[in-house]
């Protein structure tokens, strides 16, 4: 099993590092350049014009290495994994093509946005109960309770997964962040399913979870090798096409290793980044004044004096506290 999952990761990563010298110029070519918002900090206007939509590189780093890895490729556990992934990059993809193509500043509309992603959010939990015996019940983190909810599975957990996937996408505004906080969720979701995997005993069993943890090694893979080129100064952005398939990728693991109040936890950082939003979209139009400088948290830190690099590390090393904490909020859960 270790073997698989070296080669997941190492394959993932080989085939990011080679594809990007080749795919960045052609995005440049293509003048797919990042715009950059210009009520934000005044050191990201130098950003502007920097190739976007790279999250097309690795997600065929992290396909491919998956599906040559897995010990079962064509199961509909891998199949899930890998359509859910590739749908939600598809809304980042046509997101991008609308603003960076079509120079439509906004993309696609939130409310069609939103149409996309609770339908495939939908799709993956039917998926999961009805044709996998996942169930509908949840597993309380940090406990052996797990709560029958029936149809209000479907409610629940469909919020948790837009709102985390848009979370991801929200984390994305300094180079290396959303690749590299990825990547600890990542690793925590490949002890997540082996633990899933022992715990389950039969063969069949294994070897499906097992190949739940090679998709996540791959995911693990594919934001390593991005960062080589995506750590500041950034040489490319994944754009929605790419932060949005992480999001998607993330939550189908948390589905189907029933761990998906456990993803708010190992996906915390990118929790944090989504409630400041919130809070400060609550905050103005509500008092008139903002809670903090700018937001996400990251812009906060940003205009508080802190260079990037410095913001990245340290929101890095709290992604990977929060990784750490969610395998041992998970470990109860198995019963």
């Amino acid at each position: 099993m270790s073997e698989r999952l070296v080669l997941a990761a190492g394959l993932a990563l080989i085939i990011t590092l080679v594809l990007s010298p080749f795919l960045i110029p052609v995005l440049r070519i293509l003048k797919f350049g990042q715009t950059v918002r210009d009520d934000g900090p005044k050191r990201h206007l130098k950003k502007a014009g920097t190739p976007t939509m790279g999250g097309i590189i690795f997600l065929v780093g992290i396909i491919a290495s998956a599906l040559i890895s897995a010990e079962q490729p064509t199961s509909l556990e891998m199949v899930t994994l890998v359509g859910i992934t590739l749908g939600f990059g598809l809304i980042g993809f046509i997101d991008d093509f609308i603003k960076v193509v079509m120079h439509r500043s906004l993309g696609l509309r939130a409310y069609q946005k939103l149409i996309g992603q609770f339908g495939l959010a939908f799709l993956l939990m039917w998926i999961s109960v009805h044709w996998l015996g996942r169930g509908t019940d949840i597993a309380i983190p940090f406990t052996s309770i797990h709560l029958e909810l029936s149809w209000f599975y479907y409610v629940l957990i469909s919020f948790v997964i837009v709102v985390m996937t848009n979370a991801v996408n929200l984390t994305d505004g300094l180079d290396g962040l959303a690749a590299g906080s990825t990547m600890f969720a990542g690793i925590g979701y490949i002890v997540i399913a082996l633990l899933a995997a022992i715990q389950g005993g039969g063969v069949a069993v294994l070897a499906h979870e097992t190949d739940m943890a090679v998709f996540a090694a791959a995911l693990v893979g594919g934001c390593l090798g991005f960062l080589r080129f995506n750590t500041y100064p950034a040489r490319v952005f994944m754009g929605d096409t790419g932060s949005l398939a992480l999001g998607g990728a993330l939550a189908c693991l948390a589905v189907l290793t029933k761990s998906e109040l456990v993803l708010i936890i190992i996906g915390g950082l990118f929790a944090v980044e989504a409630l400041s939003v919130i809070i400060q979209v609550i905050s103005f139009q509500t008092t008139g004044k903002r809670v903090f400088r700018m937001s996400p948290l990251h812009h906060h830190f940003e205009l508080g004096g802190w260079g990037e690099w410095k913001v990245v590390l340290v929101f890095w090393a709290a992604a990977l506290a929060c990784a750490v904490l969610g395998v041992v909020a998970y470990m109860p859960t198995l019963g």
